[in-house]
């Protein structure tokens, strides 16, 4: 039986990530020419703690979560596994590694076997990889217990018989079965009325933190990356633009883009506010912008950010940002 590794002491790299990639790029092949969803991005994933990636559609979130199962793999970098680089692995023994990480999808009802019974849901991961070590109904019981649905009263129905945050936790107990010490989370909650949200949103955090996983959140409500994650990637057409503590990051913004989606974000009574943002259309992936990608709606956009690529700067402790031209609260 596989158990997930101690606690790093921070996210600052003070302990090894579970899961780390460099240099990761994605470039999906299309008629119309090589479509660049992920660029040059790095992440790394440390026990007890979530790291969200959040960002508008397209913006290359769920290409990440895919290249790092290797679904398919990445065009470009490398992604390490409890020290293992994945691409050196023959595919028997990545799929041995496989169960480490884990992923839960947006919509529940699609992610599960209409025809399947709960418990046997649960159990797939011990169907798929049998371990003599493990009761296939101790463990079933266990996680499902675990996600707030009695075995007695939840076992037998089917997929149609739970209500969405019923087959989200479902989806969640199953991925435990596997052991992982890798939970993604691709949008596990926008499908979700709030009070279902609330409910696995809560889940997620007490089982990341009871069971020293490695958290990957993504989703585009900033709002609830503010309630899972303790660091924040911000992701604009492919690239990282902002990354850092989740309270630092949400409070007082490094970056244009990240503001912008800030002043989006609607408050009880009171009008939404002005993003701040030029009045273009979102470049395509397909031909992004020399330069900063997002200086075509940057407000602050100088003839530097069309000719040169921003690197990541830090501007506050554990704190960086690709700008040329960063927000002055933040940076002070």
């Amino acid at each position: 039986m596989t158990t997930a590794p101690e606690a790093a002491p921070d996210a600052a790299g003070a302990g090894r990530p579970v899961l780390e990639a460099t240099g990761l790029s994605v470039v999906h092949r299309t008629r119309s020419g090589p479509l660049h969803a992920v660029s040059d991005v790095d992440l790394a994933l440390y026990p007890r703690r979530t790291l969200a990636l959040v960002g508008e559609s397209g913006s290359g979130k769920s290409s990440i979560a895919k290249a790092l199962l290797r679904l398919p793999p990445p065009t470009a970098g490398t992604v390490t596994l409890d020290g293992t680089d994945l691409a050196t692995l023959s595919p028997r023994a990545l799929r041995a590694l496989r169960p480490r990480v884990q992923m839960v999808f947006q919509d529940p009802l699609s992610s599960l076997n209409p025809h399947r019974r709960v418990r046997d849901l649960v159990a797939e991961p011990l169907d798929a990889h049998p371990d003599p070590a493990r009761d296939r109904e101790e463990v079933v019981t266990r996680q499902l217990e675990a996600v707030g649905l009695p075995p007695a009263l939840f076992g037998d129905r089917r997929p149609h018989q739970l209500s969405g945050g019923q087959a989200q936790r479902v989806a969640i107990a199953r991925a435990l079965a596997a052991e992982p010490h890798v939970l993604i989370a691709d949008e596990a909650v926008s499908a979700l009325d709030v009070s279902a949200q609330a409910t696995v949103l809560n889940l997620l955090r007490g089982l990341t933190e009871e069971r020293g996983l490695a958290g990957l959140f993504i989703s585009h409500d900033l709002g609830v990356v503010r309630a899972v994650s303790d660091e924040v990637a911000v992701l604009q057409l492919g690239r990282v633009c902002e990354r850092g503590p989740t309270e630092a990051v949400l409070a007082a913004p490094a970056h244009p883009y990240t503001a912008a989606l800030l002043a989006a974000v609607p408050e009880p009574g009171r009008p939404l506010r002005d993003t701040g943002l030029l009045p273009a259309d979102p470049p395509s992936p397909l031909a992004p912008p020399s330069g900063c990608r997002f200086r075509t709606r940057c407000p602050l956009a100088d003839a530097r950010c069309a000719t040169e690529v921003p690197e990541p700067r830090e501007v506050a402790p554990g704190r960086t940002v690709a700008c040329h031209r960063p927000l002055v609260g933040a940076a002070a």
